[in-house]
Parts: C-alpha cells; structure tokens; sequence
C-alpha cells in the first residue's frame, strides 16, 4: 500500500505532482496538506497514531509554479502515442520516430512534426509527405499536457484522480 501513488494539488485544486503514500502522510502530519480523497478507507498504523492513506491531498498554502512543458524526447513522443504506429495502429512491430513533413522539405523536430511509426510504415512513407506517400494519420499530433505526465509517473493512477487531471 505504501508503494501507491498521491495526487499533489496546489491550495487552489491544480495538479502539482505526484508523491508516494509515505511521503503524503508525513505532509499530513506536518500540517502542509489536506486530505481531499482516500483509498477506499484503507488505514496505516504505526504504534501510536492511525493515518488514512491518501489517494488526493491539497497544499494548505499555495506554491508558485512556473509553466512545465515536457521535453521533446523519443521517449515522450512513444509515450504520447501510446506505442502505436500512427500509420497502420500496430503496436507489434518495431518503433522508430517519423517527421511528417521530412527535414529535406523544411519539417522540424517539434512535437506537431514527430510521430510514432513502425519500420514498415516508415520505409514505406520515405523521404515524401504522408499525402505524397498516401497514407493517413490516425490523429493529428500536438504537445501533451503536462497532466499526462503527472499519470505517467504514477505506477497505479487512481480513478479518483480524473476530475482533479480534467480527465472526467
């Protein structure tokens, strides 16, 4: 239990980050955060007090935060495609990087420009424009939300957590 993960918002419900259990209850004893929700009532007991282990706490004084964006990595555009080939849907094959509009044609390394792509789909595209190649995207990329970090970090997300992420 002490393994899972907690929802960290700011004094005005906005995700921050995630911690772990143990982390969270000992910002609860301190008095640095509220307990917003829980996991299904479950108790940890040391031999003089009984905490409920927290799914959701909230900061009691507010953080300043400046804007995260998430790198621009091969990692993170696998991850915000879900290891799927944006040509074909398969999650079987090897996956490489793929620029939409190729770099001899002007395309950058943006997150608007890098997809997901098996070999196959790959070699098959080349060096063209998926509509010279023709073939389609299965979803028009864009730059993830730092909230999809925030549950990629988490090794077991709870479903408690979607209105807090936006997600429900």
């Amino acid at each position: 239990m002490l393994n899972r993960s907690v929802l960290i918002l700011n004094q005005n419900y906005e995700p921050l980050t995630t911690c772990s259990v143990r982390r969270g209850i000992v910002l609860m004893y301190l008095n640095k955060a509220e307990l917003v929700e829980t996991y299904d009532g479950a108790v940890v007991k040391s031999v003089r007090h009984q905490f409920v282990v927290p799914s959701v706490l909230r900061l009691l004084s507010y953080v300043r935060r400046t804007h995260r964006r998430i790198p621009l990595s091969r990692r993170n555009v696998l991850k915000r495609d879900g290891h799927r080939c944006q040509y074909c849907g398969t999650t079987e094959a090897p996956l490489t990087i793929d620029h939409i509009v190729p770099r001899k044609f002007g395309g950058q390394d943006t997150w608007e420009n890098l997809v997901t792509a098996c070999a196959a789909c790959n070699t098959q595209k080349g060096h063209r424009t998926p509509e010279q190649a023709g073939m389609s995207l299965s979803r028009k990329p864009k730059e993830p939300h730092y909230f999809m970090s925030i549950l990629s970090a988490s090794k077991q997300p709870d479903e408690k957590w979607k209105p807090y992420l936006f997600m429900s």
